[in-house]
C-alpha cells in the first residue's frame, strides 16, 4: 500500500501523521507482461527488516528520499505499536480482552517513492511487521466503556511519541508538495506515457499505472502474484528513476531551507538530542521493537 501526502495535519487516532491512503481511478486500461517473461520470473525474495535508525534522526522524522522513507515507515509502526501495547496493556489489568483489530503494516510514500525497494518487492509487498510476544489475554470480552477507556489510554502513549515530531514533520511534509508544481519535475513526468508503453502498460500518468497495476493484481492467479507483482514494480522503478533523478536532489535542497530556517531550529534541535531516547524508552516499555523494512 501506497500513501499520499496531505497538507492538514489528521487526528491522532488515525494510523499515520500527514498521510492520506492513496485512492486512484484509472485514466486508461492496458495490458502489462505476463507472468513468466523478464526478468521478474525469478524467484521473489521477501523484504527483510533492520534495526538501525540514521545518525541523524531529522532522516527519519524529515525525508527526502524514498530510501530515507523506510526509516520513517519504521517510526510510523513503533508509535502504532505503542498505541496497540499501551492498550492491551490496560486491557489485561483490567481483565478483559480487547476486539480484534486488522494487522500494522509498513506503508510506503507515493512522493517518496523507494524505487530500489519497489523494484524488487512491487509497489504494494512491504516487510513484515514483527508481532511483539503478549501475555496471555483474558477471556471476558470488555464492556465498551471499559474498551474506550483502553483505547483512550494507548492513544495517549502515542500522542506522548508522535507529539515530538508532529508538528514540524507535517510542515516538512507540506513544503514537499511544492515540487508537484515544480517545472523540470512535470518535464520528467511527461517522459511517463512512452516509458510504461515499452513494458506493455498502457497508462498516461502514475494514477493510471497504479489503479491498472491494482486491477491487474486483482485478475492474477494467486500462484502468479508475486511474480506479476515484481514485473510491474520493476517497470514502475524504471520509468520513475528519470523523475527520482530530478526531484531528489530538488527535495535536498528543500530540506537543507527548511532545516536552517530560523522557525525550525528548536523543533530540530528536539529531534537531534531527545527523540531516539524516547524510541528507545517506548521500546523497552512496551515491548515493541523498532524496526525498518529493507530490501
Amino acid at each position: 500500500m501506497i500513501r499520499m501526502l496531505r497538507s492538514a495535519r489528521p487526528a491522532l487516532a488515525a494510523a499515520t501523521l500527514a498521510l492520506l491512503a492513496t485512492t486512484v481511478t484509472a485514466c486508461t486500461t492496458g495490458q502489462a507482461a505476463q507472468p513468466g517473461a523478464g526478468p521478474g520470473a525469478a524467484t521473489v525474495t521477501p523484504a527483510r527488516l533492520g534495526d538501525t535508525p540514521p545518525a541523524d534522526p531529522v532522516r527519519m522524522v524529515l525525508p527526502a528520499t524514498g530510501a530515507e522513507s523506510r526509516w520513517t515507515q519504521g517510526l510510523d509502526v513503533l508509535v502504532q505499536q505503542v498505541q496497540r501495547a499501551a492498550a492491551a496493556s490496560c486491557a489485561r489489568d483490567r481483565g478483559f480482552t480487547l476486539p480484534a483489530q486488522p494487522p500494522i503494516a509498513f506503508i510506503r510514500y507515493s512522493e517518496l517513492p523507494d524505487l530500489d525497494f519497489i523494484a524488487r518487492h512491487g509497489t504494494s509487498e512491504s516487510a513484515t511487521v514483527p508481532t511483539p510476544s503478549a501475555s496471555p489475554a483474558p477471556a471476558r470480552t470488555g464492556a465498551t466503556a471499559e474498551v474506550r477507556a483502553c483505547l483512550t489510554r494507548g492513544t495517549a502513549a502515542a500522542e506522548t511519541l508522535r507529539d515530538r515530531y508532529a508538528e514540524v514533520q507535517g510542515q516538512w511534509f507540506d513544503t514537499l508538495t511544492s515540487l508537484r508544481r515544480d517545472p523540470a519535475t512535470l518535464r520528467a513526468l511527461r517522459t511517463l506515457p512512452d516509458c510504461f508503453a515499452r513494458y506493455g502498460i498502457k497508462a498516461r500518468d502514475e494514477n493510471a499505472y497504479f489503479a491498472l497495476a491494482d486491477q491487474l493484481m486483482q485478475t492474477t492467479d494467486a500462484s502468479g502474484l508475486p511474480v506479476r507483482e515484481r514485473e510491474l514494480g520493476q517497470a514502475y522503478a524504471a520509468c520513475m528513476r528519470p523523475v527520482e533523478a530530478v526531484r531528489e536532489p530538488a527535495r535536498a535542497e528543500l530540506r537543507a531551507r527548511f532545516l536552517a530556517a530560523p522557525g525550525h531550529a528548536a523543533a530540530v534541535r528536539a529531534l537531534r538530542t531527545t527523540l531516539v531516547p524516547a524510541l528507545r524508552a517506548a521500546e523497552k516499555r512496551y515491548g515493541v521493537p523498532l524496526v525498518f523494512p529493507e530490501p
